[in-house]
């Protein structure tokens, strides 16, 4: 039975300090109407968020037409970098990127990230098997997940991504089959 995962990278949001309460932007907004259409010609069963209010946003619309309620998951937010702002966010990233277990004060390393959002991902399969199943989610965390099933997903896979950005994965079962970008095909 093929389960269909499609990760839904947020759309472009306003910059504030608050991490959870950042909403979208006004092309973000126009870019979240477009998922919505994109994903109505998928038979989309479940909608699964981030609680991350430019996450819940950018799949609201899909929610919003299928009647469901967004069903909120803690472990598919972003990753905390550092306590405080980083100085040079790339170089931040790639040092991340390059050593798996290291992490900065008070964030959080690739490895552990990664293994909440592969743990959270699993739990989804789990309980939504054969469904096709939408996840707002955020780009880093994305990809970390994404390199769990297959390891060319990486730091220049995750620079290359757009705000907002849609990839299907595919399962069976828990096994990884495929996956494919679907984003801008309007």
């Amino acid at each position: 039975m093929q389960t269909n995962l499609y990760f839904v990278r947020h759309a472009h949001s306003t910059y504030t300090p608050d991490e959870f309460g950042r909403p979208l932007s006004a092309q973000g907004i126009a870019d979240a109407n477009r998922v919505t259409e994109l994903l109505l010609r998928e038979d989309i069963d479940v909608v699964v968020s981030s609680p991350y209010k430019r996450a819940v946003q950018t799949v609201q619309g899909i929610a919003d037409f299928l009647g469901n309620e967004i069903l909120i998951e803690m472990d598919l937010r972003e990753r905390r970098i550092a306590t405080n702002d980083v100085d040079d966010f790339a170089q931040a990233m790639k040092q991340l990127w390059t050593n798996p277990f290291f992490s900065f004060a008070g964030g959080e390393s690739n490895h552990a990230a990664q293994h909440r959002g592969v743990s959270a991902t699993r739990n989804i399969l789990k309980k939504y098997q054969g469904d096709n199943v939408v996840i707002g989610t955020h780009g880093n965390l994305m990809v970390l997940i994404m390199n769990h099933f297959r390891g060319t997903y990486d730091f220049a896979f995750w620079q290359q991504l757009t705000m907002p950005d849609i990839y299907k994965l595919s399962f069976c079962g828990h096994h990884f089959v495929d996956a494919k970008r679907i984003w801008g095909k309007l």
